[in-house]
């Protein structure tokens, strides 16, 4: 399953994340992802972060592609990117809900 989204740069987080040179926060991106994930298994409710790596910065305005992998009892795994550059390879906890 793949699904998209957009930081908007009036996101709240922005403008002390940093002054005249916004990147959206880690925090930010990942409630986004868990977010997606709810859309993508609403079955599924993710109940921690076992793995994240960031690998690029995301600016607002930015279209981020995710993509998860399979479904497991534990977990799933998530990878994220932007025009094809990698932003995010990580593993989510999931539960049912």
């Amino acid at each position: 399953m793949t699904s998209a989204f957009t930081i908007n740069p009036d996101h709240p987080a922005l403008p002390g994340h940093f002054p005249g040179n916004p990147v959206a926060p880690g925090v930010v991106v990942v409630e986004h992802l868990i977010d997606a994930l709810a859309r993508a298994h609403p079955g599924r409710v993710c109940t921690g972060v076992r793995r994240m790596k960031f690998l690029r910065l995301l600016r607002p305005g930015e279209t981020v592609q995710v993509s998860f992998g399979e479904a497991k009892a534990d977990g799933i795994t998530v990878k994220a990117s932007v025009a094809g550059e990698p932003l995010v390879d990580g593993r989510l906890s999931l539960a049912p809900v």
